[in-house]
């Protein structure tokens, strides 16, 4: 199993089917930071928190020059829908395969009342312009979590 990158590593590379139907890549974001930010799953009460804190942060982050992109292993249809009721307008990427995820180390042993499995742990990462890790949360706790990643966006220059 893979680890999540280390700042100053790499950003492992990878191609996705998003909302909308259309792909997106990381070298899509070549010369532009990137948050790329890993939620368990669609219109889930903490993924909609999350994705409705960092969409209304979207202004502030174009400002920064910073792009937003949010991954789970959720199928584009789920993600249209959940875009579609929130009234997201950032891009939602698809892993259905959990390649991308497991080359990030997001995909985890998790347990809930006494019950393992497998799924995504809530993990943010900006990406410097030059396409290395400038920044990790993990374990991320949603509230105020958009905005402290704004700040570090911000300040990455």
């Amino acid at each position: 199993m893979s680890q999540i990158p280390q700042v100053g590593a790499p950003a492992p590379t990878f191609t996705l089917d998003r909302d909308g139907g259309s792909q997106v890549s990381l070298k899509d974001y070549a010369g532009r930071k990137l948050v790329l930010y890993f939620y368990p799953k669609a219109d889930t009460s903490g993924c909609t928190k999350e994705a409705i804190a960092f969409n209304g942060l979207r202004a502030d982050f174009a400002a920064a020059d910073t792009a937003i992109l949010g991954v789970s292993a959720d199928p584009v249809t789920a993600q249209d829908k959940f875009k579609a009721k929130y009234d997201l307008e950032i891009p939602l990427g698809s892993d259905e395969t959990r390649g991308m995820l497991e080359a990030y180390g997001v995909w985890v042993e998790k347990s809930m009342y006494g019950r393992k499995y497998m799924g995504i742990e809530r993990v943010t990462l900006l990406i410097g312009r030059d396409g290395t890790v400038a920044q990790v949360w993990p374990k991320v706790k949603v509230p105020g979590h958009a905005e402290e990643v704004l700040k570090a966006a911000q300040a990455l220059g």
